[in-house]
């Protein structure tokens, strides 16, 4: 009988094994084969490769699944045995470890982006993965294991859906990071380590992408935010083309380099990703054995709350500066708000969430409650709106669980759901929400009674709600209180009962405490001063953060000064950028003012992906006498250049990317309906293709939209494309350039492949390689004229190219 995972995993570091699709590509598999078909064509294969990998010492075997999900299998008309064949890959497994080792079952992506970025839904995506999980579980597995992901809210639903199948099964998730320290969709290892613990991930780490020194920067960010258990995977280093064949250059003491620093950081799992043999895992094995393998505690101080987006992180509590929550996404007392959400429009959201960013704010309340409308789809829009807008995280805000819910499921990373108070029916309303996707939640002190007089009885309130969330394992530091701020004009004794709460809570339950602080002047004239001062004393009672309009400078006066009085802004340091000229230049807000130039507010409304609007800014260009031409290269050609600068300085990242060029085709649809019968300028006719064997095409997908609205003419073959159907569609066409995708190393071959039919057949064309496991280095051997690392480095360098 082994000891169960996580229990052994405390008592010493376990092995994990090595690369699986190089090893059956070595033994029989063929290009453009589904490596998960042999679980049930050729198993002693299957089983040959898990065999030498426990003799090397490996602790942890995985199971030939990481293509095993629905959309993946589909590719090679298998979708019908998912089944099948995820319980035949455990099943084998097993046969060969039997208690010798522990049989992690691999789930990989499944190949698509969630909407908004991609057209797969949240429920859809839940649903490929439960199926798997369910087949995996049934038969038996150990433990499951998420690998190189690149899309957080794709694995934050592959954990959620993990543990709707089962609550307790040992779940282990990865991302891969690229040499930035990110995603591709710009996703840092702190947002993903706080957002995949709170889903209910057990251990976090990376896999592929990285050999060992850069997995272990990505696993000490990731140790500043939590306290789980980590995992490094890492590559034998970055791929070379040697002789022809694709070759990973790490040493088996290369890969065991690190392993001192990665024990510090409380690293349980090692094993190996691409590249990495039985000879590698025997290394790293025999480097443990003489190392003190004890568990270390490690991580953030405990009463620290973290909250992410996709692209950032926020802190709250544990004496760090108070955050400021921006309330203005709410339509309380808006009337053209209020009537924006009946219509379904998005116009003021995107303002107002851009507005208070700039101002300052850290977290950004949205609330779409109005009568007449359909709040859960408004809510839904209104999150894709905001995360595709600003990076701050996100509370949801409202009192209908269908809308929370529907809100949770739209939103990137972790976010605070506000709210849930004392009465039954609000803890089992909210609560088992907070649970499942992976939220910190608000805590209003009042009950069935209403808001207790004294700070005693709202302190009393507070303790069963965090005594309930403990109940449903919710921590309670994801826990938030909000003792109540009261109208000071209708009760004046009791604004000081709300602070001496404020200091209770801090005192005896040790959550982090919040306030909508703007509630305390309602009814009184000049109500910032009141307000203001309210603030201050409440940061001084320890407040963590407070709901107020960022907008308002004296609110942002008052927290300023009161973080440096109270020792929370070390050396004075926001202080002095806020009001000695030396802050960063805060983002452009959404352009309103009509004394702006048509082209300026075109160029504005790509930069912001402002597609609600950016048909009514054409129609407006157009009346104005602008040829279409003009409108294109003047006006929306500019925004999306702007767009790739930033891109270029981490000022945004690929979801923005693509909201910017979803707006750019809502553009062009109309210009070319203007256009109609007249010849279409272009910038050149390129070829795109993802190479025969590989059935990867979302970063040549990205590609290819990006070159279509930068006027360019082009024609997608799609995946695992034959080199005879590239080299007769570029001689037919008469292409100006031909790019060539590959994700995989075993299919990064065949670009050369194609480059030298291309060559042999006279074409004289230009030719761009890319993909995930693609270097300049390797371009350049295979003879490519052009190698972009990402989409739109892919459009710089050929527009570059073209136009010489």
């Amino acid at each position: 009988m082994k000891t169960p995972f996580l229990q052994a995993i405390k008592e010493r570091v376990l092995v994990l094994d090595g690369a699986m699709g190089t090893m059956l590509q070595e033994r029989g598999l063929r290009p453009g084969q589904s490596p998960e078909e042999l679980n049930l064509t050729m198993p002693d294969v299957v089983a040959g490769v898990h065999r030498e990998y426990l003799e090397a010492g490996a602790d942890i075997i995985v199971t030939n699944t990481f293509g095993g999900t629905r959309p993946k299998l589909e590719h090679y008309g298998l979708e019908e045995k998912v089944r099948e064949i995820n319980a035949r890959a455990v099943e084998i497994a097993r046969e060969v470890c039997g208690d010798r080792a522990y049989v992690a079952a691999s789930m990989g992506p499944t190949g698509l982006f969630v909407e908004p970025v991609g057209e797969a839904t949240f429920d859809a995506m839940a649903a490929f993965f439960r199926e798997q999980a369910a087949a995996l579980i049934e038969a038996g597995a150990d433990l499951i294991t998420l690998e190189t992901f690149l899309d957080i809210k794709e694995i934050r639903a592959a954990v959620i859906a993990i543990r709707e199948v089962s609550p307790t099964i040992p779940v282990i998730a990865q991302l891969t990071f690229d040499n930035e320290g990110r995603t591709v969709l710009g996703t840092p290892p702190e947002a993903a380590a706080v957002t995949l613990a709170a889903a209910g991930a057990d251990i976090v780490g990376s896999n592929c992408g990285l050999g060992p020194d850069g997995i272990c920067a990505v696993l000490g960010a990731m140790r500043g935010v939590t306290r789980l258990p980590l995992i490094s995977q890492a590559n034998a280093g970055l791929p070379k083309l040697v002789d022809g064949k694709t070759v990973f250059p790490g040493t088996p003491d290369d890969m065991t380099a690190f392993h001192d620093r990665m024990l510090g950081l409380n690293v349980r799992v090692i094993g190996g990703c691409c590249g990495t043999t039985p000879t590698h895992i025997r290394a790293i094995k025999e480097a443990l054995a003489g190392r003190d393998q004890s568990w270390r505690d490690c991580g953030p101080p405990a009463g620290v709350t973290f909250l992410a987006s996709r692209t950032s992180v926020v802190a709250l509590g544990g004496g760090l500066p108070a955050a400021i929550i921006g309330e203005r996404i709410n339509p309380t007392g808006k009337k053209a708000f209020a009537q924006e959400l009946r219509e379904g429009k998005i116009t003021t959201i995107r303002r107002e969430a851009m507005e208070q960013t700039a101002a300052g704010a850290h977290l950004l309340d949205v609330n779409v409650g109005t009568p007449g409308i359909d709040e859960p789809a408004a809510m839904e829009r209104a999150v894709f709106c905001v995360t595709g807008s600003v990076a701050v995280p996100l509370v949801l805000d409202s009192s209908d669980p269908a809308a929370l819910e529907r809100g949770l499921k739209a939103a990137d990373g972790k976010v605070l759901v506000n709210s849930v108070n004392g009465e039954t029916k609000s803890i089992e309303r909210v609560l088992p929400l907070v649970k499942k996707y992976g939220a910190a939640v608000i805590g209003l002190a009042l009950d069935e009674t209403g808001i207790p007089e004294t700070a005693e009885g709202r302190l009393a309130v507070a303790e069963r709600i965090v005594a309930a969330a403990e109940g449903r394992g919710i921590s309670r530091n994801d826990v938030v209180i909000d003792c109540l701020t009261l109208t000071v004009s209708a009760e004046q004794k009791r604004a000081m009962e709300t602070l001496r709460a404020v200091r209770l809570v801090k005192e005896i339950i040790g959550c982090p405490t919040v306030l909508g602080v703007s509630n305390i002047s309602f009814g009184l004239p000049r109500r910032p001063l009141i307000s203001s001062a309210f603030f201050a004393m409440a940061l001084a009672a320890g407040l963590d953060a407070a709901i107020v309009n960022p907008k308002e400078e004296e609110m942002m006066a008052a927290w300023r000064s009161a973080m440096v009085l109270l020792n929370r802004d070390p050396s004075a340091a926001a202080y002095i950028a806020a009001y000695a000229g030396t802050a960063a230049a805060a983002p452009e807000p959404a352009a309103s003012g009509e004394a702006l130039d048509i082209r300026e507010r075109l160029k504005r409304a790509v930069i912001t992906g402002d597609r609600e609007n950016i048909v009514a800014l054409v129609e407006e260009a157009l009346g104005q006498g602008l040829e279409p031409l003009q409108v294109s290269n003047e006006g929306l050609l500019p925004g999306l250049e702007e767009v790739g600068r930033r891109f270029e300085k981490n000022l945004v990242f690929l979801p923005q990317v693509m909201q910017s060029a979803d707006t750019m085709q809502a553009a062009f649809g109309r210009l070319r309906e203007v256009m109609k019968g007249s010849p279409a300028a272009s910038r050149g006719k390129i070829l795109m293709a993802t190479v025969e064997g590989d059935i990867h095409d979302i970063g040549k997908n990205i590609v290819c939209t990006l070159l279509e609205n930068h006027g360019f003419e082009v024609i997608d073959l799609g995946k695992n494309v034959p080199a005879d159907r590239i080299v007769g569609k570029a001689r037919e066409l008469g292409v100006d350039a031909v790019g060539l995708s590959a994700l995989m190393t075993t299919t990064m071959t065949e670009m050369e492949n194609v480059i030298a039919r291309l060559k042999e057949a006279g074409i004289r064309t230009f030719t761009m390689v890319g993909g995930a496991v693609v270097t300049q280095e390797y371009a350049d051997e295979i003879g490519a004229d052009l190698y972009a690392r990402d989409a739109m480095e892919a459009v710089a360098r050929i527009k570059a190219l073209l136009e010489k």
